[in-house]
């Protein structure tokens, strides 16, 4: 019997030293651990639909895992009261984190659903995110330091793309043994 995603022997990372257009020193995301690292996003975070923002941060958390861009999570408390509505039907499973609970960002009269997530009952070790969220790029604007962010490739992960950020990162076509 075949497997249905062999496994893909991992990718030669993208090799780029010096600054990155924002400032930043150029990070591969092979050189993250795995499991994956929590420490603060010392840049300001704001998420935003239409204009209208829907969370600001300078608490965020940053977690960042080998071959996926890093995911930031802001607390609840910097979450415009009303912005989020618990997603019908919707979780998912991380290996590290546990079970994630989704949510249908709310600004003015736009919904969009299953644009937010959470971890209400984290995996040991990963505690520190419990009470916060995360957004998808792909469906929310957001952005760090005022950078705007770039999705993660593919529709699943939910990994914040800035300039430093350099790969090849998991969730494009041919990723899924990585």
């Amino acid at each position: 019997m075949r497997p249905r995603f062999p496994r893909l022997g991992r990718p030669e990372p993208e090799v780029k030293t010096g600054t990155a257009p924002n400032g930043l020193a150029y990070e591969s995301v092979w050189s993250y651990p795995r499991p994956p690292s929590l420490e603060p996003e010392p840049r300001p975070v704001v998420v935003s639909v239409d204009g209208r923002t829907v969370a600001s941060s300078h608490r965020a958390i940053r977690v960042c895992e080998t071959a996926g861009a890093p995911t930031i999570y802001l607390p609840e408390d910097d979450i415009t009261p009303g912005a989020l509505r618990r997603s019908a039907g919707r979780g998912s499973y991380c290996e590290w984190k546990g079970a994630a609970s989704y949510f249908d960002v709310v600004a003015g009269e736009r919904e969009i659903p299953a644009a937010a997530w959470t971890y209400e009952d984290p995996s040991p070790g990963f505690e520190q995110i419990a009470g916060h969220f995360s957004f998808y790029p792909a469906l929310v604007e957001c952005r760090l330091a005022g950078e705007l962010v770039r999705p993660q490739p593919g529709g699943f992960y939910g990994g914040w793309i800035t300039d430093e950020i350099t790969g090849p990162v998991k969730g494009e076509p041919g990723s899924e043994g990585w």
